[in-house]
């Protein structure tokens, strides 16, 4: 399975979690909830690890293209439509808009570019 295949169904394994948040069913993912600081941790991996696999997709299908460029363009598209997730929040009853847990995302969202950067700093992916 190619690294583009991955980050595709990663994405898609993530908008589940967020129908499921936003109606209020989210079962077992709901236990990640209860743990201290679980919500926190989840955002912060989550939308890590989709940055990173955007992140390394492109680097392959953009071999030309400087990696700073790349992370920075898809970080700021990540930002943008992490934001309008988070913002949405409002407008359903289960989930409510949480400044901490959009700040827990973004900082996902550049340690993981950063990571994209430093773990292919030199080599083609």
């Amino acid at each position: 399975m190619t690294i583009r295949r991955v980050a595709i169904l990663f994405a898609l394994f993530i908008v589940l979690i967020i129908v499921l948040a936003d109606s209020g069913r989210l079962g077992i993912f709901g236990y990640f909830n209860q743990l201290p600081m679980g919500d926190k941790a989840g955002h912060f991996i989550l939308y890590g690890i989709l940055t990173l696999l955007v992140d390394l997709s492109l680097f392959r299908s953009l071999p030309s293209r400087s990696r700073m460029q790349i992370t920075l363009i898809s970080g700021i598209i990540l930002a943008v439509l992490i934001g309008l997730e988070e913002f949405s929040q409002q407008f359903f009853a289960e989930p409510s808009f949480d400044l901490v847990d959009l700040t827990f995302s973004y900082l996902g969202v550049i340690f993981f570019s950063w990571l994209a950067i430093k773990t292919t700093n030199g080599r083609t992916t």
